[in-house]
């Protein structure tokens, strides 16, 4: 018996014991029975993909024609350059992901959990490599990651978390949300909580940000105007250099007394 067919022979039979131990963790679909029933998948009729197990598959370029993608365990699939427009991911599970030059425009999120992805290649956000999510259903979603320069343009965020979590056992570099320098003019944030969220020079235009939570939030330079902050919390937020133009119910927005730098605001 060569060395070769020994190491082979007892990887099975080490294989073999441990899957007695534990249960398997393979995925419903490979990436190949996948990428065959996208490609034979008519637009007209949206690929049913509800409730799979896809976790960690590469799914990068892949065109998901609208699918129906409802509860499903994604953890970790490569998903750079995937095209997942008008999908349907409600419920689904998004943390760990790549994210690199993802379209999402106009997809279901609706209480979707995007925790810590990779949505660029290195440390440094770049605008070629954000991700899209113009017009995207995200309300009650739990989003935890770099977003930098992200389409949200007309986003629905109604109720989303974006605030830190507990700590999850991994070795971590992000603490807080991101989203410096992203679009999220006319996006919907009603409700939503971005405590400490890093809001610097985004564009925040016509928003609706009414009940949202701004606590220690960074929005320097973060162009506001015309948005609606009736009720917002801007507690112990940055607002240095913030464009408070025209902006609706700033009278009754809390937390102006602790934020910093309000009287640099622009107004």
């Amino acid at each position: 018996m060569t060395i070769r067919s020994s190491l082979l022979t007892g990887g099975a039979v080490l294989a073999a014991f441990l899957g007695g131990l534990s249960p398997s963790i393979a995925a419903d679909l490979t990436a190949r029975q996948l990428t065959e029933r996208l490609f034979r998948a008519d637009p007209a009729t949206p690929p049913d993909l509800s409730n799979l197990d896809l976790r960690e598959l590469d799914m990068s370029g892949l065109n998901f024609k609208g699918a129906k993608l409802k509860g499903s365990d994604l953890f970790g699939a490569d998903l750079s350059g995937a095209d997942l427009s008008k999908t349907d991911l409600s419920d689904a599970r998004l943390d760990r992901v790549i994210l690199i030059g993802a379209r999402l425009d106009g997809a279901n999120l609706a209480r979707v959990t995007i925790l810590r992805p990779s949505a660029f290649s290195s440390l440094s956000a770049t605008v070629d490599e954000a991700s899209s999510f113009a017009g995207a259903d995200l309300r009650e979603a739990m989003i935890l990651g770099r977003f930098n320069y992200a389409n949200l343009s007309g986003a629905n965020l109604t109720g989303a978390t974006l605030a830190p979590r507990n700590q999850t056992g991994f070795i971590e570099h992000i603490w807080r949300t991101e989203l410096e320098g992203a679009d999220l003019s006319g996006a919907t944030l009603a409700d939503a909580d971005l405590s400490y969220t890093l809001l610097r020079f985004s564009n925040l235009r016509g928003a609706n940000l009414a009940g949202a939570l701004f606590k220690s939030a960074d929005l320097t330079r973060a162009d506001l105007t015309g948005a609606n902050l009736a009720g917002a919390d801007f507690s112990d937020a940055d607002l240095y250099g913030a464009n408070l133009t025209n902006v609706l119910g700033l009278g009754t927005a809390g937390g102006m007394e602790s934020a910093r730098n309000f009287d640099k605001a622009i107004r």
